[in-house]
């Protein structure tokens, strides 16, 4: 089973889809109170940790994946877009966190603004770091709606996998293949404007889905030698899942009502949270490959 290292966690969107994929949370980082309790609630026997910023990862229990959408307001078209400038900018402790730990495998998630601000330019710095590690990335933009959700919410996910041997590198090398230096990885990265784009449209049923006519969500393979990348590549929106009546009514948080109890922090969380069933789906297309390179071998 693959272990699990969450963090900016939240309240555990992108934990709650991992684990449904099959994996196994072992432990949490998240600073906000509110957030905090709600992960105490549902992961009461989970290890967790406050300011990502003073762990000490020769500390923490080693995991097979480690997770997290970093905070957002630096890049988010809502913000002043300050970038790295930003003191939210904690890409930096991600990546701190990836070097010292060494999952096998990394996914990052973010907003759209990631693609877009400084012309790219930290998305290319973020897979330029990840290639720096010798971990091979691949990113796309995914939408709720597909998973079945009558909303789009896009976001960018991110998947890097660590090569486990030597032998595993040198074999990649010998068939002219191997492409793990930042300046190949950095000079795949395409702006916004260039990230391949769905033309599926929406269904019927979906008719009534805010930007319905604007949908994009196709993969972008940047190292074809990562069974991961190849996984994503050729499954991600072939078969796009169909409305299903688990998304027929959302839950009504009420923005303007009053007396729901901490009605502004469930909705500051909410619109922070990855939709579970994304995560779910990549968790499951990570653990498929996991079993495609064991047959292999």
């Amino acid at each position: 089973m693959l272990t699990v290292g969450s963090l900016f966690a939240g309240i555990g969107g992108l934990d709650l889809g991992l684990e449904r994929a099959g994996m196994q949370i072992r432990w949490q980082v998240e600073i906000d109170p509110y957030c905090i309790r709600v992960l105490e609630k549902h992961w009461p026997n989970v290890k967790r940790y406050e300011d990502i910023r003073e762990i000490k990862w020769n500390e923490v229990e080693p995991v097979s994946l480690i997770c997290g959408g970093f905070p957002c307001q630096p890049v988010s078209v809502a913000g002043a877009r300050k970038g790295d400038k930003d003191d939210r900018w904690l890409w930096p402790e991600f990546l701190r966190a990836i070097r010292e730990v060494r999952p096998k495998y990394a996914l990052v998630e973010n907003v759209l603004g990631l693609l877009s601000i400084d012309d790219g330019r930290l998305a290319r710095g973020v897979f330029g770091d990840l290639a720096e590690l010798e971990y091979r990335a691949e990113g796309g933009v995914i939408s709720a709606l597909d998973v079945g959700a009558p909303h789009l919410r896009k976001r960018v996910f991110i998947v890097a996998h660590s090569s486990e041997s030597r032998t595993r590198l040198e074999a990649h090398r010998s068939r002219g293949q191997e492409r793990s230096t930042s300046a190949t990885l950095e000079s795949e990265v395409l702006r916004q404007e260039d990230w391949p784009s769905g033309s599926e449209g929406v269904d019927s049923s979906c008719a009534d889905v805010p930007d319905s006519k604007s949908f994009d969500g196709t993969w972008t393979e940047f190292a074809h030698t990562n069974p991961i990348g190849k996984a994503l590549g050729r499954r991600v929106f072939s078969s796009r899942p169909t409305r299903s009546d688990f998304w027929a009514v959302e839950p009504d948080v009420g923005r303007v009502a009053d007396g729901i109890p901490s009605r502004v922090d469930r909705l500051k969380c909410l619109g922070s949270a990855v939709v579970p069933q994304v995560a779910e789906y990549i968790g499951k297309l990570i653990i498929e490959s996991e079993k495609e390179v064991v047959i292999s071998q």
